[in-house]
């Protein structure tokens, strides 16, 4: 079964082509990230339009590169939330319209669905290996979710940032920084010329609670930025590694507070497995803390899996397409969609 699917839940205008939700095809994505990188954040309108010139683009790509066209695709799905209303809509009435036209299967798959599914294209049955119940960290720029998977479509939310999602505090504290955007992949780089300052900035916990809490973190950053002299004015010649120094410390304290938070939730609900996904989960020093912490088996996909792409979606549609989980004709977008309320 050959599936194409459309992601466009914030930035990324993406389309992908799986075949029985593992075989990757096609996986085009078209980024955003130097349109908004001027303003140090996403502009939901200017995504928005950006999405519309893209859209058919990235569908005409997609289809090129499998060398089919759609009298070869078996369905057509899309993400319908969570995210920005305005770049679901393009992505939800662009591929409804092309399942109405080509009488194909319509089927939305909310996003944070599509990062957990992202695994099974490193060709991972989970059912079989590593077998249910899986715990999931999806940790991107709008989420900090641990999600309970039971089985196929069975998913139960057990902990979430009550502020700030990680990637957002990446984002902020690039910015207090004057690095780039988005911030993750900047505070990764310059971090490796760092040095862990002491003392070190806080573990944030949320009492009787598996939550995240990352704006008490934000704030030392901001604060110890200003008695350093590297914010809001950088005024000295030590600069650079004062920033550099700043940055490692808190990319070890946010991963340190995630992996801790995650193995807990792992040891509490007796996992078979552990799944890590979104944007986040590129991060290096993410990667490399859980293959040495976690007490069981570790999925987590390639980097550029890990970030919005139309893959993820398409296989997380098979499976649903599998154990006959559909949605009509009149699905309209979510942008506050939880996972476990599919």
């Amino acid at each position: 079964m050959k599936i194409l699917g459309i992601e466009t839940s914030c930035d990324d205008t993406a389309v992908g082509i799986v075949e029985d939700g593992r075989n990757i095809i096609s996986n085009i994505v078209f980024s955003q990230a130097d349109m908004h990188s001027e303003f140090g954040g996403i502009i939901p309108e200017v995504a928005s339009r950006e999405h519309i010139v893209k859209i058919i683009p990235g569908i005409n790509k997609a289809l090129n590169e499998a060398r089919m066209n759609l009298n070869d695709i078996d369905a057509v799905s899309v993400t319908y939330g969570p995210g920005l209303a305005g770049s679901l809509l393009i992505g939800v009435n662009t591929a409804k319209s092309m399942a109405i036209a080509s009488g194909l299967p319509f089927i939305g798959i909310n996003h944070i669905e599509g990062h957990i599914y992202a695994t099974c294209l490193e060709d991972i049955e989970l059912k079989e290996k590593p077998g249910f119940p899986i715990i999931s960290l999806v940790v991107s720029g709008g989420h900090t979710d641990l999600i309970l998977m039971k089985g196929h479509g069975d998913f139960q939310i057990i902990a979430r940032s009550r502020d700030d999602a990680a990637g957002e505090v990446f984002d902020k504290v690039a910015r207090v920084l004057g690095l780039g955007f988005p911030g993750g992949p900047e505070i990764q780089k310059i971090s490796e010329s760092g040095n862990l300052l002491d003392p070190a900035f806080p573990r944030p916990k949320v009492k009787n609670s598996m939550d995240f809490s990352f704006s008490g973190l934000k704030t030392s950053v901001v604060r110890r930025a200003e008695s350093m002299g590297v914010y809001p004015k950088k005024d000295d010649n030590d600069v650079d590694q004062k920033i550099a120094d700043i940055a490692k410390s808190f990319q070890e304290a946010i991963v340190d507070t995630i992996v801790k938070n995650t193995i807990n939730a792992v040891k509490r609900f007796k996992a078979k497995g552990l799944i890590i996904g979104g944007g986040v989960a590129s991060n290096q020093l993410l990667r490399n803390v859980f293959k040495k912490e976690s007490p069981i088996e570790l999925l987590i996909p390639r980097p550029s899996l890990c970030t919005d792409n139309g893959a993820m979606i398409a296989s997380a549609a098979y499976f649903r397409l599998k154990n006959n989980l559909t949605y009509q004709w009149d699905l309209d977008v979510y942008p506050s969609l939880r996972i476990d309320s599919n």
